[in-house]
């Protein structure tokens, strides 16, 4: 059996998405920067994209939304658009999480080498952030506050709304990398005071390589690639239509059926946790109630997490050991370690994300199989030898 579990490293392209992506290779080549018929036909593809993804997350106007290559190109123009604007106001402090998504983390750093002052907010160990915290992290010098709306690796949806209250009250510029929220959890951005906001098309059933940035209006975006005019002057290339048409109606689709879906992949994500309590000193990663859908990261004590994931591959099992973006890293999560779990535990983490294609015949497999897994690497680790004849002493209680 084949079981696909690692969607929040990317999805399959959606037959509506395949679809619409097709129609526009084979009917719109135009460049709908150009003045001509077929230019200004394929104008309009892209102005109908932009109504769609303003649509599904209640942006006021279409202009508010920006096409970028992903992700991480949105978050990117997100934050140093703010810092360096609001820096010759006198503005040079930037809040975030430790457990952010390095999109973020990267750009920060790359910030503070510039001379903005960076405040890193620890969760608390469920992945949550307090409120409070981000309350009392807030200056006058405070240009931006940027919190992932659900973590791409453990799952836990941090209070956007709340956040997102505060800094419009203290005055200060809210963005959320809402790359594994969107089409999953309902997002308003007029309601939770969000003022700018990335998705990637690739994580909602779209294609790869295209992503969106929400950018609320009298919002000044510099540039972080140079050349022509499009994006009205604030992204240069080419604009990628097909991409930008099928990633708007994957996304309209995945939000149009949202609560359906994700019903079922929660009842999935919920049989998975159930069925992986009883193998001893192994815990659930992140909040059991404020996560995502589809998100199951599962520490097991005693087992490298690279191992584990090699032998449910030759089962047929694909998951991930963390973020698709570090699996070639043999350091321990960041996000993990960051909201507290011990190193050892972080070490063994597997990282199971489920979509709307799982089914329970294919739940109950990893679970037999991940309790065979275990198992056998346990039974042959002196590491684990050692936990279990007390010369070394737990770090997961035997029973979560």
């Amino acid at each position: 059996m084949r079981v696909y579990a690692d969607n929040a490293a990317t999805t399959y392209l959606s037959k509506t998405a395949r679809d619409k992506l097709i129609e526009c290779l084979d009917n719109y080549n135009g460049n709908p920067n150009s003045l001509h018929t077929d230019g200004q036909r394929t104008q309009e593809i892209l102005d109908e994209a932009r109504e769609i993804v303003a649509g599904c997350i209640n942006a006021k106007n279409p202009n508010e939304i920006y096409f970028t290559s992903g992700g991480s190109e949105a978050d990117n123009q997100a934050l140093l658009s703010a810092a360096r604007v609001l820096a010759a106001k006198g503005k040079k402090h930037l809040v975030t999480l430790n457990i952010e998504h390095h999109a973020i983390l990267h750009t920060m750093a790359k910030l503070e080498k510039e001379g903005f002052e960076v405040t890193y907010l620890k969760p608390q160990l469920n992945g949550i952030v307090d409120v409070e915290d981000v309350r009392n992290a807030i200056r006058e010098d405070t240009a931006l506050v940027s919190v992932m709306f659900a973590n791409n690796e453990m799952g836990a949806i941090q209070p956007i709304p709340e956040i997102g209250a505060i800094c419009k009250e203290k005055g200060v510029l809210f963005h959320t990398d809402a790359v594994q929220a969107a089409a999953h959890l309902p997002i308003d951005v007029q309601a939770m005071n969000i003022d700018m906001l990335s998705m990637s098309g690739h994580k909602f059933h779209g294609p790869k390589g295209v992503g969106i940035l929400y950018a609320r209006n009298g919002i000044r975006l510099v540039n972080v690639i140079e050349g022509g005019a499009q994006e009205r002057g604030k992204r240069a290339g080419t604009v990628n239509v097909p991409g930008i048409a099928a990633m708007a109606v994957a996304l309209k689709e995945g939000c149009d059926n949202m609560e359906v879906n994700m019903s079922k992949v929660r009842a999935l994500r919920d049989r998975l946790i159930e069925g992986l309590k009883d193998i001893p000193y192994s815990q659930l990663n992140g909040d059991p109630v404020r996560r995502l859908p589809g998100n199951v990261n599962w520490s097991f004590e005693g087992v490298e997490g690279e191992s584990l994931l090699l032998h449910l591959d030759m089962y047929g099992i694909e998951c991930s050991s963390g973020s698709a973006c570090t699996s070639e890293s043999l350091d321990p999560s960041h996000v993990l370690t960051g909201m507290g779990v011990p190193v050892e535990a972080a070490h063994g983490s597997l990282r199971f994300s489920l979509d709307i294609e799982n089914t329970e015949e294919q739940i109950d497999y990893v679970i037999e199989k991940v309790h065979s897994v275990v198992n056998y690497y346990r039974n042959m680790s002196p590491y684990w030898e050692d936990l279990e004849n007390g010369t070394r002493e737990h770090c997961i209680p035997e029973h979560m």
